[in-house]
């Protein structure tokens, strides 16, 4: 079962200076759009099977994508390849623009 973090988490986890790696799985033409304002790792999800030995297994992933729907997908490859504590960005990048900067919105769409 993959676990769920709301992005309200996901900011306090950031404030509060806890380890975690973000992995943002979306096209490199959305990642030239705009990006959470929080260190991540850009490995699109289509190249995650060639580059998954960038990752450390033991490491604390939260993975997002635009709306969370291929991110959970990438969570449950992970899980597969024997990564522990993964966790989904619920809504992705578009929830992260609705609760604290509506301004991105206008350039996901």
């Amino acid at each position: 079962m993959i676990k769920n973090i709301s992005v309200t988490k996901l900011k306090k986890k950031y404030e509060s200076n806890e380890e975690f790696i973000l992995l943002d799985v979306r096209t490199d033409s959305e990642v030239v759009k705009t990006q959470i304002p929080i260190d991540s790792i850009h490995i699109p999800m289509n190249e995650i099977p060639q580059k998954i030995s960038q990752l450390n297994n033991n490491d604390k992933l939260i993975v997002y994508c635009k709306s969370g729907v291929r991110s959970k997908k990438v969570c449950e490859y992970l899980a597969i390849n024997n990564f522990k504590n993964i966790s989904n960005l619920e809504g992705g990048i578009v929830a992260w623009a609705n609760e604290f900067d509506i301004i991105m919105l206008n350039k996901l769409f």
